[in-house]
């Protein structure tokens, strides 16, 4: 199982508050999702009620605490919950609270690391296994009130034929009142919205959640990663004023080289007053189209 840690530096990283106690945490927090998520047999019936069309036999954990990054230039990611099935089949489930807005092209991104991880350099594309990318949102990445948006890959000009890369992505909406899933499915996510329930797979889930919210070492992990979030936000705002101060300068100073050239008509003057180059006093003179005399 690989679970969310928060993200900086070039990782795919993603937005959640950061003030929520570790007692106050539900199943929607990434971090517990992940961590609950590691009883095989709650992942397998989330799984199968996700997917009922599926025969899933068991769930195994092929990848530990792995962070999945092709390279050093490029972004890592740290999934939720990645797991496979007897059959080879790969399902990646994000827990996702905020609606960034780029819910596709992450799950585009993902996809692409995932299939990395399934064959070696100058294996056979064939070896590459069916595999899942699956968020579940607390709103509605699409605006169209459903529960479940599943999306395949299918020729425009003819939608009878599909692609069969063997990808499919599926958004989850915790939201929806519409009558559009089956009542299993429906139950989980109206726990995961915060609803309270009958149903026995929730209730289970329930006790898991107050079970995982007594683990110290999870809770020592969490206030690890929180307190580093925290000062990675504080890092970028300090960052972000230094930036501001400096562009307020440099924006400032082009104003003033700017009302002393249409004074003075002069590069040579103007650098004297302001105690600059006559280079920089000439450049901005070419960049704002300011007629100078020398």
């Amino acid at each position: 199982m690989i679970s969310l840690e928060g993200m900086h530096g070039g990782r795919i990283r993603k937005k959640k508050p950061y003030n929520i106690a570790w007692e106050k945490l539900g199943i929607s927090n990434d971090f517990l999702f992940g961590k609950v998520m590691q009883d095989a047999r709650l992942c397998q019936e989330l799984l199968q009620r996700i997917l009922p069309g599926l025969n899933i036999d068991h769930v195994e954990y092929p990848e530990g605490q792995k962070a999945i990054r092709p390279d050093a230039a490029a972004k890592s990611i740290r999934m939720d919950v990645y797991v496979r099935d007897g059959k080879g089949t790969v399902y990646d489930i994000e827990m996702q609270v905020a609606d960034t807005g780029e819910l596709p092209k992450r799950a585009r991104y993902y996809q692409g690391m995932a299939d990395l991880q399934l064959i070696d350099r100058g294996e056979h594309y064939k070896k590459l296994k069916p595999c899942y990318i699956i968020f579940i949102c607390l709103s509605d990445a699409f605006g169209k009130g459903r529960h479940k948006y599943t999306f395949e890959n299918t020729c425009r000009e003819d939608t009878d034929i599909l692609l069969k890369d063997g990808t499919i992505k599926i958004f989850l909406n915790a939201s929806s009142q519409m009558d559009d899933v089956s009542a299993e499915l429906r139950a989980f996510l109206d726990y995961v919205a915060g609803s309270a329930s009958e149903d026995a797979f929730v209730k289970r889930l329930d006790d898991a959640v107050r079970k995982a919210k007594k683990n110290r070492e999870w809770r020592h992990e969490y206030m690890t990663l929180l307190m580093r979030d925290q000062e990675n936000i504080e890092k970028g705002i300090q960052q972000g004023i230094q930036q501001g101060i400096q562009q307020g300068i440099q924006q400032g100073m082009a104003v003033m080289i700017k009302t002393a050239l249409e004074t003075t008509r002069s590069v040579r003057q103007t650098a004297g007053i302001l105690k600059l180059s006559e280079e920089m006093v000439r450049k901005e003179a070419a960049e704002k189209g300011i007629p100078v005399d020398d």
